[in-house]
């Protein structure tokens, strides 16, 4: 499983990328998908939707169960991935690539901070 150093993570095994112009974009981490199996439907909130950090602002169906997407940190979305409409699957095959969720506007960036590097994360799914 790989785990790119350029992004932070969540102990509910979300991925952050900070885009650098105020907006980051959100996944699940390989691990997750792993652990769901064969994602077949992914359900988000709409564009415009405003969130605090922790907030659900989606659901990931598998084959054999539904997992919910928390917000890494306080945001509004601003783009969702509509491809994952009818192919969930890429959240298997790419899910730092592809199979990315969200873009978000960033209410708080120091939020960014708290969360985990790629070697902390490993850490706590070892």
């Amino acid at each position: 499983m790989e785990y790119p150093e350029d992004l932070k993570y969540t102990r509910e095994h979300e991925w952050i990328r900070d885009n650098g112009d105020g907006t980051a974009t959100i996944g699940i981490t390989d691990f997750a998908q792993s652990e769901l199996g064969d994602i077949v439907f992914v359900e988000l909130e709409p564009e415009g939707f405003e969130f605090e950090q922790e907030d659900v602002i989606g659901t990931v169906e598998a084959v054999k169960t539904v997992s919910e997407l928390y917000a890494p940190i306080d945001g509004k979305i601003v783009e969702i991935n509509e491809t994952l409409e009818d192919e969930p699957e890429l959240v298997n095959d790419d899910p730092y690539g592809d199979g990315w969720m969200l873009k978000i506007e960033v209410s708080n960036a120091t939020q960014l901070e708290d969360l985990m590097s790629a070697e902390a994360y490993r850490k706590i799914i070892l």
